[in-house]
């Protein structure tokens, strides 16, 4: 890459998260938060069910919020232009949608698959962080305090991406080049799944 397209080329689809991530960590942890009183039925701690259902539904939420952006930043990685040559973000928006509309064909692509990416890294993470952060006692010293938070938020994210990697793999299929022009091998969720399991195990 370096040689053919440019040191500039390892930031190919940079502009796509940076316009989403600040909106989505916002909406993720204000649903995480609505959820958790929604499933806590009254009671001052939730349990460990309604954690996880709480974060399902903010993943879930998370999950139509980036995947247009999903879309974009994957075809902008794909190009093998150099940097400077290669369509803008906005320009490979509008081919995106002339191609495809906003559907499952065009800016929408592989939604389901994002869906059950970000519901299952959310339904991890924020049930697996929270349930052993109240099991594991704090320390009155800050600095371990923090230690004990940042092993768990650390083992939390290690654990919900090892269980959601198979759907952003299903997902970076559906919304990549297809292997063939002018075929469509990958389409949909559980097609998918299907084809990459049969042929790659």
């Amino acid at each position: 890459m370096y040689t053919m397209e440019g040191p500039l080329s390892f930031y190919k689809g940079i502009l796509p998260p940076i316009m989403s991530d600040t909106p989505k960590r916002a909406v993720k942890f204000f649903a995480f938060e609505q959820f958790k009183k929604f499933f806590s039925d009254g009671t001052a701690s939730p349990t460990a069910f309604g954690l996880t259902m709480a974060g399902l539904c903010a993943g879930i939420l998370e999950a139509f919020l980036v995947n247009p952006f999903e879309v974009v930043k994957i075809q902008l990685q794909a190009d093998r232009n150099k940097f400077k040559t290669q369509k803008s973000t906005f320009a490979t928006v509008r081919e995106i949608v002339k191609e495809g509309g906003f559907g499952d064909r065009g800016l929408n692509k592989a939604l389901t698959s994002t869906l059950f990416r970000n519901g299952i890294f959310n339904m991890v993470y924020f049930s697996f962080y929270h349930n052993v952060k109240d099991i594991i006692p704090k320390s009155e010293d800050a600095r371990l305090d923090f230690f004990r938070r940042f092993v768990i938020g650390l083992m939390a994210g290690v654990l919900a991406s090892t269980m959601n990697i198979p759907a952003d793999v299903v997902k970076s299929r559906i919304q990549g080049p297809q292997p063939l022009p002018g075929q469509v091998k990958y389409h949909g969720c559980f097609r998918t799944i299907k084809i990459v399991y049969t042929e790659e195990g």
